[in-house]
């Protein structure tokens, strides 16, 4: 038994190591329970909304019943959490008029897509009825959505450190993986040509192609490339994500930056694409291609385009920064082949 933070119960990890594995890998299990209570506290509550009616807000948490923990095997992270949730809101009209009610959510759990929770939103009784419940179950509803869709991205983000644990060689599987990406010729095909068409720059380019499974859906994996909040999850630092066609893409401090060229959800994304130390306005073409493996996602990434001498070095920032920073983050548990 180790703990994580001295005195601090959230932080208890249990390790359990098998004397017959001779590959020494280890399960760990970390209880979020703890943690996930003040987190979802701490989203949920202040969360307000208003229109030309009145305004509303959520004044209280009034129940977070559940558990939640994170298990680490074989270097794959496994999120449970289930949790029912009640808490209190009070509107007021722009005339005046006051009203409160509640807001319960039975079924947030690892088991529903975040699309599918039931999010019920009610008066108190003999409070009078305006149109401030409508707001509240419209505008007021999906605020709360976005709320726990955020503590689920903290779960498996601000939580999850340090539960990559060493393998029998020293190194993290995650770490294997990227050191096996540098080497295994065999994903990757590349072809160089001159110039790119409509680049804007005639320069060398080459085009090359990278697959990556993960464990995880197309729609989980599509939306972590479109989110903001889970692309600045992954590469640890500010984002804008624009997901709409046209939409902006400024990255890594401003080191990447593109636009959204199609998106077909959970199919695929085209984006233009470009190092910030490329020749001006010269964009590579990246296309990602999602494809369903039955409880796998093949990731496919056609980039065209780049640069001949940026091929080495746009290779590593999509296996480093993207593929294993997207593993490593969310803890979908992936092979390179």
């Amino acid at each position: 038994m180790a703990k994580w933070g001295e005195g601090d119960p959230r932080w208890i990890v249990e390790e359990r190591a098998d004397a017959t594995n001779v590959n020494n890998w280890h399960w760990t299990e970390r209880n979020a329970t703890n943690w996930s209570s003040d987190k979802l506290k701490e989203l949920l509550q202040g969360v307000r909304v208003e229109n030309e009616h009145g305004s509303c807000e959520v004044t209280e948490v009034s129940k977070v019943e559940g558990e939640s923990s994170i298990n680490n095997r074989k270097g794959k992270l496994i999120f449970f959490y289930e949790w029912n949730l009640k808490a209190k809101w009070k509107g007021i009209t722009t005339s005046g008029i006051k009203c409160k009610g509640h807001i319960e959510v039975p079924n947030l759990s690892d088991e529903n897509d975040m699309e599918d929770l039931d999010i019920s939103v009610t008066l108190s009784k003999d409070q009078p009825d305006t149109q401030l419940l409508t707001l509240m179950k419209k505008e007021g509803a999906e605020k709360v959505r976005s709320a726990l869709g955020n503590y689920v991205i903290a779960l498996k983000t601000e939580f999850t450190q340090g539960m990559i644990l060493p393998t029998a060689n020293g190194l993290s599987k995650q770490q294997s993986s990227q050191s096996k990406a540098k080497v295994d010729k065999t994903l990757i095909g590349t072809n160089c040509s001159t110039p790119a068409p409509n680049t804007g720059v005639k320069i060398p380019t080459c085009k090359f192609s990278i697959r990556d499974t993960f464990m995880t859906s197309p729609e989980e994996l599509y939306r972590v490339f479109i989110n903001q909040e889970m692309v600045q999850a992954f590469t640890h630092a500010a984002a804008v994500v624009e997901p709409v066609k046209g939409g902006k893409i400024r990255m890594m401090d401003g080191n990447v930056m593109g636009e959204f060229q199609e998106l077909v959800p959970e199919q695929k994304i085209v984006m233009k694409w470009r190092y910030n130390s490329w020749p001006s306005e010269h964009y590579a073409t990246i296309t990602l291609k999602f494809a369903d493996r039955g409880g796998e996602t093949e990731l496919t990434i056609e980039c065209r385009a780049v640069p001949e001498s940026e091929e080495e070095r746009t290779k590593e920032g999509w296996y480093r920064y993207y593929l294993q920073g997207i593993k490593q983050t969310f803890g979908y548990g992936s092979r390179l082949y």
